[in-house]
């Protein structure tokens, strides 16, 4: 149950976390900045309420799976899994140090907790389908779900409608898949590189439940996971409007915080902004 008080705690653990974010991005002088803060809040309610995992446990069986398509976000995930106990919150510092196992992509091979190593934009929502469907296949698929991260400018990516569509075909229950719909990508705008609406009615035709919701609601995110994992019939896509950016004024809705990491000055400036919001 999400109680007034939850949502606090997870209103201000989301603040803790963009500072983290931010720290560690001016640490490593590279990465990216708008992703990260625009899904904190829809990171912060998985780890923090919604996921079935065990930090001290991270192979325990029964866990959850999720996988981050869109590996360039990584810094968020980092974040939110020190915060709850995967590894020391100091560790983050070491973002694409040599030798850290936070790289500036994720890469199983240096941290074992992730489900998978990720880079190459489009590939992740076919991995997830891989998971779900051997679950299914296996007998496991009211066991646990399989979520897929993604966001919307790798939908540029043509392998990934050959897994919607595969996942459409298997009637995948036990896949969630949530969209940043953050409207940006590197380049520009999506809708100026290349438009994807109707993006709802795209998903729905190759038989998927759709589900729009805004990225920063935690009751409305609560909410709409749990009607995702009551469907039976059908995978789900959560496509979640954010702000890129979010938190910090000077970088909300910029595509050009995209792939650029703060330096000292615009760092200092972005702690001190979420170090003054009042709950």
């Amino acid at each position: 149950m999400l109680t007034e008080e939850k949502i606090l705690e997870l209103e201000k653990k989301a603040n803790e976390i963009r500072i983290s974010i931010i720290e560690m991005l001016m640490e490593a002088g590279s990465g990216h900045t708008a992703g990260p803060l625009g899904m904190a809040d829809i990171f912060t309610l998985f780890y923090f309420h919604i996921l079935k995992h065990d930090p001290k446990n991270p192979s325990w069986e029964e866990r959850d799976r999720v996988v981050l398509s869109n590996g360039h976000i990584c810094p968020v995930l980092y974040s939110v899994m020190a915060h709850a106990g995967y590894f020391p919150v100091e560790e983050l510092k070491t973002l694409r140090k040599f030798g850290t196992r936070l790289q500036g992509h994720p890469h199983r091979e240096y941290l074992p907790y992730m489900e998978t190593s990720s880079g190459p934009l489009g590939s992740g929502l076919s991995q997830a389908v891989g998971m779900a469907l051997a679950d299914k296949i296996d007998g496991k698929d009211k066991d646990r779900f399989i979520y897929c991260f993604m966001s919307d400018g790798e939908m540029d990516e043509g392998n990934t409608w050959e897994a919607i569509m595969l996942a459409g075909k298997n009637k995948l229950h036990n896949l969630i898949a949530v969209v940043d719909r953050n409207n940006i990508q590197i380049e520009g705008y999506t809708e100026d590189v290349m438009p994807l609406e109707p993006f709802h009615a795209k998903w729905k035709s190759f038989n998927w439940h759709v589900i729009e919701v805004s990225g920063h609601d935690f009751r409305s995110l609560n909410e709409v996971i749990e009607e995702a994992q009551a469907i039976y019939e059908k995978p789900t896509v959560i496509i979640a409007h954010t702000i890129p950016g979010k938190g910090v004024k000077e970088f909300e809705r910029n595509y050009k915080w995209h792939g650029k990491a703060p330096n000292k000055e615009e760092g200092e400036m972005a702690i001190k902004e979420l170090r003054e919001v009042r709950f």
